[in-house]
């Protein structure tokens, strides 16, 4: 079956390569991935895939499929080319959608011989308002076993977890008056937003280290003679799960009630980004890919880092076995989310560590296939995890 493999692969990897640097060249923002989707469905299409787009309401999402015909498991590569704004592809998201699709069509050459089927998912707008948890609510996963993806990092590290996070707007409603002339007439709604901010600040002694809130002032006053009727805040609230999380938002939005209070104006609260949970790794199926890693010409798998950040490949890990790993990019100190990153995607060294992780998540979707008592110490540590 390896050997399988790394032929199958020889004959896809120019393609792939190709596919990723047109991502690159060709950057698109989240729920505006319309030649990017067209781009890796089509591929996919051409190997036998049958594809449904705009699933769950997202007009650049998609689900492929192919189907062995044959009794198995269906494991599932997640693929995700949403773009940065003005930096493009700086956390390297032409390699995962490409990496993803590579291993879908690669692991459907000896699907055949293993049975099972084998889902690629394209899920848009990762880095603002991600899809997978849409899929994740609205029942995408349920005939789905195992899911899976690589994300590409200045190292490689096994995977690990992730900040649960909330996405929470405040607006604030007051009473415009003369700021000189008449100012007890008015209700001044950016008072509140700085009350808020301030109240935030106060807060943060009180709750664990792990806990990170963050935000801006979204609309703060048009003039400043003018008392500003309308002031608001965006702000992203994390912790280290849900639960802990829930407890936050509702200190939160007890200080934003006091704000609202104290200056007299009236307060709307509403998310203005999906809600992301905290990332759960199946330890299993993670030690399976780093297994398989080192067999790609990886040297050196570190292991997981604590994360400050967070991923909506975490609402696919409270709903069935997943895992989420990083592959290094030979660039120790590289820091994502900047045109250097996004440069390294399209270099030698790119495309080598593409085709590597092709490679490893193929190898690791083939083994579970052709392996039911290991689909089922995958499957009993996710039940355990969930108790």
């Amino acid at each position: 079956m390896l050997e399988k493999l790394n032929e199958y692969l020889k004959e896809l990897e120019k393609e792939l390569w190709g596919m990723s640097d047109y991502l690159y060249h060709h950057p698109e923002l989240g729920d505006q991935e319309v030649e990017s989707m067209k781009l890796l469905s089509s591929y996919l299409e051409k190997h036998q895939f049958m594809v449904e787009k705009g699933i769950v309401g997202r007009k650049t999402a998609f689900k492929a499929t192919f189907d062995s015909a044959l009794p198995g498991p269906t494991i599932a590569f997640l693929a995700e080319y949403d773009a940065l704004p003005d930096i493009g592809h700086g956390c390297g998201h032409n390699m995962i959608g490409t990496m993803s699709v590579g291993a879908g069509v690669l692991l459907s050459k000896v699907a055949m011989e293993l049975g099972g089927k084998v889902v690629v998912l394209g899920t848009p707008a990762e880095e603002t308002n991600g899809a997978k948890v849409d899929m994740a609510s609205n029942g995408i996963f349920d005939d789905i076993d195992v899911a899976m993806m690589v994300h590409p990092a200045d190292q490689s590290y096994q995977s690990g977890d992730s900040l649960a996070m909330d996405a929470i707007q405040f607006n604030f409603t007051g009473k415009s008056s003369h700021a000189a002339a008449s100012p007890e007439e008015g209700i001044n709604a950016l008072d509140a937003v700085i009350h808020l901010f301030n109240g935030i600040a106060t807060l943060r002694q009180h709750v664990p280290s792990d806990v990170r809130m963050h935000g801006i002032i979204k609309e703060g006053g048009i003039a400043a003679n003018i008392i500003p009727e309308k002031a608001s805040a965006q702000f992203y609230l994390r912790a280290k799960d849900r639960s802990t999380l829930n407890g936050i938002r509702k200190k939160v939005e007890l200080i934003a009630s006091g704000a609202a209070a104290m200056t007299g104006a009236n307060i709307e609260t509403h998310p203005y980004e999906l809600s992301y949970d905290n990332m759960k790794t199946n330890k299993t199926l993670s030690a399976l890919f780093t297994k398989n890693l080192l067999t790609s010409g990886v040297k050196k798998v570190h292991p997981a880092k604590s994360s400050t950040g967070s991923i909506d490949m975490g609402n696919v890990s409270h709903v069935i076995p997943a895992i989420h790993p990083y592959i290094g990019l030979d660039a120790p100190g590289l820091i994502a989310h900047t045109r250097e990153f996004a440069d390294r995607t399209i270099t030698p060294v790119g495309h080598a560590v593409l085709s590597q992780g092709v490679f490893t998540l193929a190898k690791t979707a083939a083994d579970i296939l052709g392996n039911e008592i290991l689909l089922q110490e995958i499957k009993e540590e996710f039940i355990q995890s969930n108790v």
